[in-house]
């Protein structure tokens, strides 16, 4: 049998621009999201919520609810009682962690703005909607803990019963862990000697993460199994928790995630929205929905980051960093979340970023206060970790009068000592910070800003220029199994990937990572293409359905391509060695002269060779197979990664500050990572710049505002501010190449990156900008205000208030702006 097709294209697919295979449905709205999924006899949900942050429920009055047009039934969390359960917490960091149990309807007690305390079910959304307002909740006001630092020292407690808003303290320190030396003595050392010792305190402020679709359930209760759509990023770990909480097997329990509209870590959860549509489903044996409305999804979905940092870094006089110090303590809201409790825990492993500390000591208290829970949001932990540290650095070469770059440049690992075990115990496989460094310098005109800015000092001028700098790693793929066992997470970090070679040549490509508007289709599609030498159209992404692939662990943590990625890999190459005795048997040759080139099996030293489609063919037909062979060429993996991948960059921002007004303007911004080898330039381009605006957003605009009553004042668009196109610039964007080590396809994650680095490379420009007046911090978001204060408060324009300080700067003994409300009444 001799060859009867053409040879496929020998233009690799990896490396190649493409455009998105889902971009026509998603763009055109010819798809289905969950909230346009109608079923016959469809009931609808909507939710009571409470208005205080803190109230005793002494009464809920549902009769005249119940008497509204087409209300089917109205419920309380003592109806529902230990029906409802309580949601999961995935990762208790220690073993005595407080958590309070989280019904997800508040029977007795609200403990934040926003808690659901009722349930109206009726015929249309607007109807349920409409008997909500009826409900009659009588609350008896208590006092609510708000403040992080008055919530840590238990002056009001957000669980009266638990006696501490303590949940967990978790500690690592490299003298104890034999990473390192004790940080107390170099930093002591420091002291006494000639060194220096940098403390600053810096605010991570509460973020929403404002997914461009707000979550939305619809539960099918009918037949034999319930049929869950949800708006999620975890279809499979959704399943799992449904099951295990509902106590019923996982085969009665599928969960679709359908085209979702984002999730940026808000969709990492089990919500209570989606255990309250299911519980009443299966009461009233009827397919329900739930959609929330836009200020719902602000004030129930969970938020991000939260936390005081309180940093101590150790230099010798010549820049070399002897010690770091890192005291965290982390709001987690109401209650303790699926993972919120861990996702300080993940920043522990990234304050030493890439740089050589001989001594680290991290700690973290989380604490519970009376605010929406809070848990994963884009970077989840390492862009906490990497603003605490590159804002240190830039702080230290101010200290020594030098240019932030070289104070990085003496500290960082050096390309040649790769691999590398850091203070905080991880190995990093590979990097090149010194390649990066130099194209982001040599793209973004350094030398002239500098000398510009130099010129702008001398001259006075009203609008000075300031330059940030950020050199960043992070811990990407999440994770190996192993290493998350160490920690006490509740699951592991593998992933599966099933592919199918059909008998028309095409191929089923089948993911547990499901996608939520990455790219998966269009760039596993590539990666299969190569791996079978098939055409790229002929592959097909599956994902997003339990049934359809009822193996994964989903998306986050940018694991997809790293870790599914290389599960898709492995089965794929299963595909190949079944393939290769049934070309042989259909060649007449000796399986050990096959060789498989470009979608070609190829007898050794002849022209004779079969396509991959036609093999594939022969195998469905089994006609003329090997004995004792499978009349299949199906074949998965399930991948668990033996190490993180840690891609790196150099991040320059350039920031024109009005120091009359206090108003920033973005005036370039360059950046160059390394993100291994790149499957698609232009999906690249797209996660990198999306990553930017988010963190640029959290430097200059967003801030979740709660009220000294605990209400959230920035519950619309109008208060809070996501940035659209037009508020920001055309960024420059560049990478270099170091391959991982530790994967096949030598790629590391991207999805986080530009969040990760972005946002110390604006603050640091602000600051740079208006540092001549004495200034060394200005507290996020930088807002016009804020910074006038900061200018005015250093002596650099006229005296104001007390309240109109920066934040606190232990150097000065001088505790700064009120942060009573995170910015409310400032």
């Amino acid at each position: 049998m001799t060859a009867t097709q053409d040879a496929p294209s020998e233009q690799l697919e990896i490396g190649r621009d493409r455009r998105r295979k889902e971009d026509q449905r998603l763009i055109t709205g010819r798809t289905r999201w969950t909230d346009n999924i109608t079923l016959p006899g469809m009931l609808h949900l909507a939710m009571v919520r409470s208005p205080f942050a803190h109230a005793k429920i002494t009464s809920i009055d549902t009769e005249e609810a119940k008497k509204a047009p087409n209300v089917v039934t109205v419920v309380t969390g003592k109806d529902l009682g230990e029906e409802q359960g309580s949601l999961p917490n995935a990762w208790p960091i220690t073993p005595d962690q407080v958590a309070p149990a989280h019904p997800p309807v508040a029977i007795d007690r609200a403990t934040f703005a926003g808690e659901i305390v009722a349930v109206v079910v009726a015929r249309s959304a607007a109807e349920a909607r409409d008997a909500a307002e009826l409900v009659d909740v009588d609350y008896e006001e208590l006092p609510a803990a708000l403040d992080l630092k008055e919530a840590a020292n238990d002056t009001t407690l957000a669980h009266p019963d638990l006696g501490t808003n303590k949940s967990a303290k978790w500690v690592f320190d490299s003298g104890d862990a034999g990473t390192g030396g004790n940080v107390d003595e170099a930093i002591q050392k420091a002291r006494d000697g000639d060194g220096i010792v940098i403390e600053r305190e810096f605010r991570q402020q509460r973020l929403i993460p404002a997914f461009m679709e707000p979550r939305s359930t619809v539960v099918d209760p009918t037949g034999e199994q319930i049929t869950m759509w949800s708006a999620t990023q975890i279809p499979h770990i959704l399943r799992f928790l449904l099951a295990a909480v509902l106590g019923v097997s996982e085969s009665k329990v599928r969960v679709i995630a359908p085209d979702v509209g984002g999730g940026f870590g808000g969709k990492l959860q089990t919500t209570p929205e989606e255990f309250i549509t299911m519980v009443m489903a299966r009461r009233l044996g009827k397919p329900i929905k739930f959609t929330e409305t836009r200020s719902e999804s602000m004030m129930a979905a969970h938020h991000g980051r939260d936390q005081w940092q309180k940093l101590t870094l150790s230099a010798e006089k010549d820049g070399t960093v002897t010690g770091f110090k890192v005291e965290l303590t982390a709001d987690l809201g109401s209650h303790v979340s699926l993972i919120g409790g861990g996702v300080p825990v993940l920043g522990a492993f990234m304050f030493n970023a890439i740089y050589k500390f001989p001594a680290y000591h991290f700690s973290v208290q989380t604490v519970l206060t009376n605010k929406a829970w809070t848990d994963a949001y884009r970077g989840a932990g390492r862009p906490e970790a990497t603003f605490g540290i590159e804002r240190m650095m830039t702080e230290l070469a101010a200290e020594l009068g030098v240019d932030p770059l070289e104070i990085r440049e003496k500290n960082w690992i050096k390309h040649e000592e790769f691999p590398f075990t850091t203070v905080a115990g991880l190995e990093y496989d590979s990097g090149n910070y010194e390649a990066a460094t130099a194209k982001a310098k040599e793209n973004f005109g350094y030398d002239e800003l500098r000398a510009e800015q130099q010129q702008r000092r001398e001259s006075n001028d009203p609008v000075q220029l300031g330059i940030g700098v950020s050199t960043f790693t992070e811990m990407c793929g999440l994770a190996p199994s192993r290493v998350l066992g160490s920690l006490d997470y509740g699951a592991g970090g593998w992933e599966h990937a099933t592919v199918r070679m059909l008998a028309t040549g095409k191929v089923e490509v089948i993911t547990g990572a499901s996608a939520h508007g990455q790219g998966h289709e269009t760039a596993f599609s590539q990666i299969v293409a190569d791996r079978l030498g098939v055409p790229f159209e002929d592959v097909e992404v599956l994902h997003g359905d339990t049934m359809v692939a009822p193996k994964g662990l989903d998306t986050y943590g940018s694991r997809s391509l790293v870790v599914g990625g290389e599960a898709l890999v492995r089965a794929a190459d299963k595909v190949i060695e079944k393939a290769k005795p049934i070309a042989a048997h259909l060649l007449e040759a000796s399986p050990d002269d096959i060789e498989f080139k470009a979608g070609r099996f190829g007898v050794r030293g002849t022209d004779q060779g079969l396509a991959m489609a036609e093999v594939a063919l022969a195998t469905f037909a089994a006609h003329n197979l090997p004995d004792g062979v499978e009349p299949s060429l199906d074949s998965d993996a399930t991948y668990d990664p033996v190490n993180f991948n840690y891609p790196h960059g150099t991040h320059l921002c350039a920031m024109e500050v009005d120091t009359e007004t206090g108003a920033v303007k973005m005036r370039k911004y360059t950046c160059v990572d390394d993100i291994g080898n790149v499957i698609n330039p232009l999906i690249v381009a797209g996660q990198v710049h999306g990553g930017l605006v988010q963190g640029i957003a959290q430097a200059l605009w967003e801030e979740a505002v709660y009220d000294d009553n605990g209400t959230l004042v920035s519950a619309s668009f109008v208060d809070y501010l996501v940035p659209t196109a037009a508020d920001t610039i055309s960024f420059d964007i560049d990478h270099t190449t170091t391959p991982a080590l530790t994967n096949t396809l030598g790629t590391k994650g991207v999805g986080e990156a530009g969040t990760i680095a972005s946002t110390p490379a604006v603050v640091n420009a602000v600051v740079d900008a208006i540092r001549k007046f004495g200034v060394n911090d200005v507290r996020m978001p930088c807002t016009p205000e804020r910074v006038w204060k900061a200018i005015h408060h250093s002596g650099g324009g006229e005296p104001t208030t007390e309240a109109a300080k920066p934040h606190f700067d232990p150097a000065s003994g001088d505790e700064g702006t009120a942060d009573r409300t995170d910015g409310a009444s400032e």
